[in-house]
């Protein structure tokens, strides 16, 4: 495969607004579908925004009325913002293209970056991204004194736990020793040349999330390196160890059109 470069668009003070970025991700991709350059991943931290994929529902978007930006990527609404490495990697695979096996080198990188710092990480069944695994249900602290045969997430659909209170919050997943994202993903292709990526939280402030329901996901929250290694990790120390774990993932794979199905009879 074709060498992957890197460009560092921007962060802390140089931190990069959303659709400046989004400019530049449509720009990369037209030269790169045109062979007028190699595979490109753009390396940034953005300015907070929200912003929601196409699969976003309404009732999942900020209660009080904060902007959203909507995209043309998969999956739902997140939040991008300081202390989060976004990365945005463009490449052209093979068609028919193999979605599924991109989002799974994006994770393998994540998870192999994660693992550096000592941190385990895991991928969940149905739910794509990087993720802590929680403890075992029947060994967490009881929300409210509710058993988890009460817990209104998994059996009310009207309930939304912006409403009540901070024991809900997905940025207190980690004290309610939940399952906790680390790493979001979500990709368009386009012309068989991918767009958008991931996002990894290194140090940001996670209370961010707890205005919208992060990705759809009512029952489950959002954590970060630093947190869940109890000291300082920043931005410049996740850079050479994602660049190097995306490189080594993404060059050496073997890329191959997604398997097509001949048609029965």
């Amino acid at each position: 495969m074709a060498e992957l470069g890197f460009v560092r668009m921007g962060f802390g003070p140089e931190a990069v607004e959303y659709t400046v970025a989004w400019e530049e991700q449509r720009r990369v991709h037209a030269a790169r579908f045109a062979d007028e350059i190699e595979d490109t991943c753009l390396l940034l931290e953005h300015l907070p925004v929200y912003t929601a994929g196409r699969r976003t529902a309404e009732n999942e978007r900020p209660l009080d009325g904060t902007p959203v930006v909507d995209v043309d990527r998969g999956g739902k609404i997140t939040w991008h913002g300081p202390g989060q490495l976004v990365g945005y990697p463009i490449m052209k695979l093979p068609r028919p293209v193999d979605v599924v096996a991109h989002v799974r080198r994006l994770e393998d990188a994540l998870i192999r970056t994660a693992a550096e710092f000592g941190l385990e990480t895991t991928r969940v069944e149905g739910r794509s991204g990087v993720w802590v695994l929680g403890d075992p249900v029947e060994e967490r602290p009881k929300i409210g004194g509710l058993s988890l045969d009460l817990d209104p997430r998994l059996h009310d659909e009207e309930f939304d736990p912006r409403l009540n209170g901070p024991e809900y919050a997905p940025s207190n997943a980690g004290q309610r020793r939940e399952d906790r994202k680390l790493a979001a993903i979500g990709i368009r292709v386009a012309k068989g040349v991918t767009m958008h990526g991931f996002a990894i939280n290194v140090n940001p402030d996670n209370t961010w999330f707890d205005r919208i329901v992060p990705c759809g996901i009512r029952d489950a929250g959002v954590t970060s390196l630093s947190y869940e290694l109890g000291r300082e990790i920043t931005i410049a120390d996740v850079l050479p160890v994602i660049e190097r774990h995306l490189k080594d993932v993404l060059e050496q794979a073997e890329l191959r059109p997604r398997a097509i199905e001949p048609a029965a009879g």
